[in-house]
């Protein structure tokens, strides 16, 4: 499995696995374990997930899947923007570390920009941190002014990620987020790398790309947001089959005619663009 460096030198696998829409059905909830504990079994040892999935059920139904093998998984959870206060990210981060079966978490995100002063939500992390709940943090969903901001806050540079809405069909990020972001040496993390509603694994281009690896669209996809050897992607599989196809698209490497292809029909970003996010 290819891995990404945080910016504390720390390594994490280059793929992972998502937990968004796990946890909404008890009847469901064995099979979802059993597949993320195929995933860890195949490589796929960093597990995302957020206090929001569910109502903070995908974070039980993760607990129940790292069980026992808690150091083979490098775990992340996120903070909605409206608990991040002071008092609060102390308090939200017990009840999810309480919800996963675990004394800490290895990162934890702010998932999105809110209304709470960043240096207070900043600081209440660097207080986890120090007190061993948590052993990185970073943000979600931050455009580049908003990760200027982080940056200018006391003991900003020790944000480890930023995790962002990243596939062939929502590149915007290219055009000046990811240089930032490469320049501070800040690995960003793409959520939803298929795209949603399977209109992405309908591109023509990736189609043909896909044939002459004999791979899947999906398997093409994945192996895009991992080709810069800097992006940590997080697909979600609910389906052993898929969950296996996403384990083998981490050894796709895909050549200059390759991303020339799907460059023609998924265009890079000629100019600013709002940051998406779902």
């Amino acid at each position: 499995m290819p891995t990404v460096l945080l910016p504390d030198g720390t390594s994490v696998p280059a793929l992972g696995q998502g937990t968004w829409h796990m946890g909404e059905s008890a009847a469901r909830a064995a099979s979802e374990e059993a597949v993320l504990r195929d995933g860890i079994a195949r490589g796929l040892s960093l597990i995302d997930t957020a206090e929001m999935y569910a109502d903070g059920g995908a974070e039980r139904v993760v607990g129940a899947a790292v069980k026992g093998q808690r150091e083979r998984v490098f775990l992340v959870s996120k903070i909605m923007p409206q608990n991040a206060s002071a008092a609060g990210v102390a308090r939200h981060c017990e009840a999810s570390l309480k919800r996963l079966g675990t004394d800490y978490l290895d990162l934890y995100l702010l998932h999105w920009p809110g209304s709470y002063p960043l240096e207070q939500t900043i600081a209440a992390f660097e207080r986890l941190r120090e007190a061993g709940k948590i052993r990185h943090w970073g943000v979600s969903n931050f455009d580049l002014a908003d990760m200027e901001e982080v940056f200018a806050m006391p003991h900003g540079t020790n944000c480890a990620t930023n995790q962002v809405l990243y596939h062939p069909d929502e590149r915007g990020i290219e055009f000046d987020l990811l240089p930032w972001s490469r320049d501070k040496k800040l690995p960003v993390m793409a959520y939803s790398p298929l795209g949603q509603a399977g209109r992405l694994l309908r591109s023509p281009a990736l189609k043909a790309v896909a044939q002459r690896h004999g791979a899947t669209p999906a398997q093409i996809a994945i192996a895009w947001s991992l080709r810069d050897g800097n992006t940590i992607s997080i697909p979600k599989s609910a389906d052993p089959a898929h969950l296996r196809e996403n384990a083998q698209a981490a050894s796709i490497r895909l050549s200059e005619a390759d991303l020339a292809e799907i460059d023609r029909t998924h265009r890079p970003p000629a100019r600013k663009t709002s940051l998406a996010m779902l």
